[in-house]
């Protein structure tokens, strides 16, 4: 397939055609998607990329097909990777439910741009000095090292919202402290003054030109075609606000993402050092020739990144740690929408309600200690929750005279429970 001119404009138009799209008709008006609309639309944009990708094997274009999706979900990996670290610093700046998709939107907005912008520093890097995938693997395996060695020590960066532009944003620019709707300005005692909004999108743009550093060799080590690493990392990014909002509290599951991200990240910087020694121009290497290493195919790189992918969904799901945050989580979340059930609420839906929270309960009381421990940061407010959702029920049973015995248990606990 010939990538001319006329096909890279008519790309752009379209994907500046969807971002216009989404911030006219799903983020002018501040509200929390629900289920059904998070599904809807991360269903389009997923058959989008899919389709996408289909175009090259219709035209007869089998290896930039296999690049493309290899590239897109290696991209769509890191890419829900960043969703945890956006989730910090929202938790850190306090952003309302609602403007969270605004936020979501901007963050998917400027990292397309800075990835746009890093996609064409690397394919003018890699056309005047072929030998820059040396640096691109190192690069890759020293990310891949440190994001292991993080998990393992659990040295990992807490508050990611405390970043130097924000900081500089903060010294010398007048920022109100409280929310304004979701305006970037507002005036206090006559003065316009920044709101925490601006700060968390300073925040979040900061954080995205970050993300690049290892978004970009990664993928330039499954493709050199310029046109396929923009189209696989424009697509990966399309939806993320929809898949967030859709899979709400599974990312938090995903215990294990960050291994599976490190092998695939560690997997691509070797291969993209086999392909420097193949394509060798360093004087000091081989005396300047080519080293004879055999290089991984695209279909193999494809096929190592499905598996390394789904075996990390499925440890983190089904493996102890997986099953003991789902419990704990879910108990959390049952007990507070029983929590906040209107008194007039249909009998029908308090009995669904309670059993939910039962259910989960029972599950959380049985978590091993060490994942209690080290799976809940704040427990006296985790547990408040809960003992308040229990307490409610005690008080509805009293009303009613039906029997609450798990609640009862809970509430007669001495010290939080859970």
């Amino acid at each position: 397939m010939e990538i001319t001119w006329l096909t890279w404009t008519v790309t752009i138009i379209v994907i500046i055609a969807l971002l216009a799209f989404d911030y006219i008709f799903h983020v002018r008006k501040a509200h929390t998607p629900t289920i059904r609309e998070a599904a809807v639309w991360s269903a389009i944009y997923v058959g989008l990329a899919l389709i996408f990708g289909l175009v090259f094997f219709l035209v007869g274009d089998t290896a930039h097909a296999i690049e493309y999706y290899a590239g897109y979900l290696t991209e769509k990996a890191l890419s829900v990777d960043n969703l945890f670290v956006f989730l910090v610093i929202m938790a850190s700046f306090q952003v309302p439910r609602d403007y969270q998709q605004k936020v979501l939107l901007f963050g998917i907005t400027f990292a397309l741009i800075s990835r746009t912008v890093f996609i064409l520093i690397g394919a003018v890097a890699i056309e005047m000095w072929s030998d820059v995938f040396y640096l691109f693997g190192l690069f890759l395996i020293l990310i891949a090292g440190q994001q292991l060695k993080g998990e393992l020590t659990g040295d990992k960066e807490e508050d990611e919202a405390d970043n130097i532009m924000v900081r500089l944003a903060r010294k010398f620019l007048p920022a109100s402290d409280t929310y304004d709707g979701d305006k970037l300005f507002t005036v206090e005692n006559g003065k316009r003054v920044l709101t925490p909004m601006l700060l968390v999108m300073v925040a979040i743009g900061a954080t995205d030109i970050l993300f690049a550093f290892d978004s970009i060799p990664a993928i330039f080590g499954l493709t050199q075609e310029p046109y396929i690493v923009f189209t696989a990392t424009a697509f990966s990014l399309m939806g993320l606000r929809q898949l967030y909002f859709l899979i709400d509290g599974l990312l938090d599951r995903l215990v294990y993402l960050a291994y599976g991200l490190a092998a695939i990240l560690g997997f691509i910087g070797v291969k993209l050092i086999l392909h420097a020694l193949h394509e060798n121009n360093l004087p000091f290497i081989n005396g300047g020739e080519n080293v004879p290493v055999a290089e991984v195919p695209t279909t193999t790189s494809l096929l190592v990144i499905v598996v390394i992918l789904a075996i990390t969904v499925a440890a983190s799901l089904l493996s102890p740690k997986g099953r003991a945050l789902r419990a704990l989580q879910n108990a959390e979340r049952y007990s507070y929408r029983y929590s906040v059930l209107p008194e007039d609420a249909p009998a029908e839906d308090r009995r669904k309600a309670e059993a939910l929270m039962d259910t989960w309960t029972a599950k959380a009381e049985r978590v091993d200690q060490k994942w209690r421990d080290s799976l809940i940061d704040h427990k006296d407010s985790y547990s408040r929750i809960i003992r308040t959702a229990h307490e409610a029920r005690l008080a509805e049973a009293a009303r009613t005279g039906e029997d609450a015995a798990m609640s009862r248990q809970i509430v007669d606990q001495d010290g939080p429970t859970i």
